[in-house]
Order: structure tokens, then sequence, then C-alpha cells
């Protein structure tokens, strides 16, 4: 009686627990990096700072060994991808002191922070301001937040720069809510300085204490989806409440924008299909949401040297566009070619027994247009874009060994989605029924068809566009 009281207290913080599962503010995928440059007396000092979220630092894991032996490794290639002129000549930055820590992340994952701290050599006094070039090109291509700051310290001075002085997400450990939808991509900083004559502070790293205080702070509670991977009771009664609160938020993640709701809904009235269409559809999402899960998964394992797992989804997005405009044109074809057979001379239906006849005969040629290959393209569609806290679930459960746990509450996540998905359907299709019972027979009700053909192909056109520029 007691274990299915915490059970049921289980379920209920853990439905109720925010829908996002994302321990990083700025998603799983994302390698933030900061750099604040400071003219320090008659040197120059760089404060470089990553923060690494969930994904990447598993993967980073997988090869770190001891975290001190890697800080000190990064420390010295990051010297190397930081470029620091003055007056044109290229300074040479000597990593001089460095920190490293693992802060917890969601599903029992852990999060990175590395901070090093990196120095020229002496800079001369000059009768006139210095110039000064700053590059970060460390991890190019990753997607998160990147800002540059440029700040004197000492007797140095800085007379203009074209960064600011001080950091707006406090050195990537308070970033800024209003931001985190389209954050910084600032790699690059100039200015002009005029060097100190005696020797400046260097810069400070963050305390323990304080990095623990500010990751405290911006980790949502530890709830949803991606918590039940870290549970440490596995007994029966949890795992299959686990499984339970795994298909409310696949359910719910389906109602969150994207997987072709509006396109489900519209196919399905555009094929006149019909209930068991729907219940395929949602088969079909299932297999391929866990699929495609499974197959980012390996490649975070095994390729991610090779190709960026991130960087998968702009062409993930493109290809469910290209579906949804390829199955849009299908369908749109087959009413087409349905109208053509019913008005061969352009009339309208004039008999009820010619109207019943090539109703009759249309329906054929519905099915026809709905298909396996329609439904397999919208179910495609629908289900090809992993979820990112799925993922997060499968490189926990592998980390934590309990891969077999993690893939039954990934295919319990897909079958939620699916349901969802179905769900939407089978209202299309019944809806579309009921119409079709109703004494409606104005050129609107019989054009639904092709209208919804018309959207679906609409949407697709519209989801191409905005899949293309982040591929191109």
């Amino acid at each position: 009686m007691k274990r299915l009281a915490v059970a049921a207290l289980f379920v209920a913080v853990a439905l109720l627990a925010p829908a996002t599962a994302l321990a990083h503010p700025l998603g799983n995928f994302t390698i933030n990096h900061y750099s604040r440059v400071q003219p320090s007396g008659d040197r120059v000092y760089v404060l470089y700072v990553l923060d690494m979220a969930e994904i990447p630092t598993f993967r980073e894991r997988q090869t770190m060994g001891s975290a001190e032996i890697y800080a000190a490794a990064a420390a010295r290639r990051i010297a190397g991808e930081l470029e620091l002129r003055v007056d044109g000549e290229r300074l040479p930055l000597k990593p001089v002191e460095h920190a490293i820590a693992l802060p917890p992340g969601v599903g029992g994952l852990k999060t990175l922070r590395l901070q090093v701290v990196l120095r020229t050599g002496q800079i001369p006094g000059s009768d006139s301001p210095r110039s000064l070039s700053y590059r970060d090109a460390t991890y190019p291509g990753r997607i998160g937040w990147k800002e540059v700051v440029v700040a004197p310290a000492g007797d140095a001075s800085v007379t203009s720069s074209s960064a600011p002085s001080e950091s707006i997400s406090g050195e990537l450990l308070a970033y800024p809510k209003d931001l985190l939808r389209s954050p910084p991509d600032v790699t690059e900083a100039t200015a002009s300085f005029e060097p100190g004559t005696s020797a400046g502070p260097i810069p400070r790293l963050a305390s323990r204490s304080t990095l623990a205080e500010r990751v405290s702070v911006r980790t949502p509670p530890d709830g949803g989806f991606a918590s039940l991977i870290a549970k440490r009771d596995l007994g029966l009664g949890f795992v299959l409440v686990s499984l339970v609160i795994a298909l409310f938020w696949g359910a719910a993640h389906a109602f969150s924008p994207g997987h072709g709701k509006a396109i489900v809904a519209g196919y399905l009235v555009g094929t006149r299909g019909r209930p068991r269409d729907a219940l395929m559809l949602g088969l079909i999402v299932t297999v391929t949401h866990t699929s495609g899960v499974f197959a980012l998964g390996g490649v975070t394992l095994l390729l991610s040297a090779f190709i960026v797992p991130e960087q998968l989804y702009p062409w993930l997005n493109l290809v469910s566009a290209l579906l949804v405009v390829g199955v849009g044109l299908t369908v749109l074809r087959w009413r087409i070619l349905v109208w053509r057979r019913r008005n061969p001379l352009g009339h309208g239906d004039t008999h009820g027994h010619d109207h019943g006849h090539n109703h009759d005969h249309g329906h054929d040629h519905d099915h026809g247009a709905g298909g396996r290959r329609g439904l397999l393209g919208i179910g495609i569609s629908a289900g090809i874009i992993p979820c990112p806290t799925a993922l997060v679930v499968l490189l926990a459960a592998i980390s934590l060994q309990r891969v077999g746990y993690g893939l039954v509450l990934i295919l319990a996540f897909s079958v939620g989605l699916a349901v969802a998905v179905t769900s939407i359907g089978l209202v299309a299709v019944l809806a579309r029924r009921t119409f079709s019972r109703m004494s409606l027979d104005g050129g609107l009700v019989r054009a639904l068809p092709a209208v919804s053909a018309l959207v679906v192909l609409g949407l697709g056109v519209a989801m191409t566009l905005r899949a293309l520029p982040a591929v191109l």
C-alpha cells in the first residue's frame, strides 16, 4: 500500500512537472562559449569560458579519462584556436590557469564547464593607442551562445571597442530568458587600447560555490519524461508507472508545435480516409520516431567526430517538408482525376442515380490516393524528427547501463506521440463522415477534399521554404 501511494505521488509530480525537460537553458545540444578580452597592465589576458550541454558533454566523456588531464589538453587546444592580434601582429596565447566542473544535467547526465585564463607576452607602451583584434574560432558550426566582451584592468585603458565591457549572460551562468530563442553569435571584436606600464591583475575564475549556486538556480526541477531514467528504484510497479508517464509525455509532445497535426487531418480529409488509415498512421509514426531516436543516438556515439548530431535536424526538417509536398501533389492529382471522371464535359451531376454511382467510383480512387505510399509519407513526416529529450533518455540509459529500460521508455514515448496523432486523424475522419451524412450538398462541401489537398500542399511548401535556409 505504501509503495502504491509513493507511485501515485510520483505520477502526480511527473505529470504536473514542466513539459520541457531541458536542464540546459539553451537546449541539450548546445556548446556555448564566452571570451573576456582584458588588456591588463602591460599584457592582454583572455578569460575563455566553455559551457557544454548534456549531449556534447556525453560525447566528450566517452574519451575524457581524467577531468584534469582533459582540461589541460583542452586549454592548449583552445589557445591555438583563439586569434589575438595587436597592430596586425598575431600574439601567441599561453594558458596560465584553468578549472573544470561537471554540473548535473537532466536525466542523470552531466554538463561541462571549462574556464581557461590565457595571456600574451609583455606589450610595450606607445605614443598612440594600439589596435587590437580578437577572433574565437573554437567549435565552428556548433549551435549555442557566443559572446565576446572587452574590459580593461590595472593601468591599461580601452579607448574604443566594438564589444561591450560587461557580459549579458553572467559569463554563461545567467542566460537572459528573452534571448534564449535567438542567442548572440559574436565571435570577433576589435578595440583600441593603451597598455599599462606594470603588471596588471589576472582574470578571476568563478569559484565552485558560485558555480554550484548559479547552476542550481538555472536548472529546472528534475521532473517529466527524462527524469524517469535516473530513478534508483526499478521495481516492476515503478516501471509500469514510468511507462504511463512516458505515454503521457509522448502525447503532450505531439500537441506541441510540429509533428504535422494539420497535415494529418488535411490528408485524411483530402483522401476520404478511413479509421484504419488513421491507425496505420499511428503505427508508422511510432516506428519512425523510435527508429529516428536510435539512429541519432548511434550518430552521437559513433559518428559525432564526422557528423555533428544537431546539424542533422535541419536536413530532417527538409526531408519531412519534401515528403509533405510530394504527398500533397499526389492527393491533389487524384482529386483532379476524380473530378474529371465525374464531370467529363465540365458539367455538374444532374441525376441522383449518377451522383451516387460517381460517388462510389470516386471513393475507389480516393482509396488509391490514400494508399500505402501516401500513408507512409505522412507518417514518416510526422515522426522523422526525434525529440531531443528522447535522445537524452537514450544516452542516459547507456551511461547508467540501463539500456533495456531506456529503450522501453522511448518506445512508450513514441506510442504516446502516435496515439495523439492517431486521435487527431480519427477526429478528422469522423468529422468528415458526419458532414457527408448531412444534407449539405453545396459546392463548398463537395470541394472540401480538394481544399484539404491544397492545404497539405501549401503546408509542405511553407515547411520547405522554412527549412531550406538552414541547410544552404
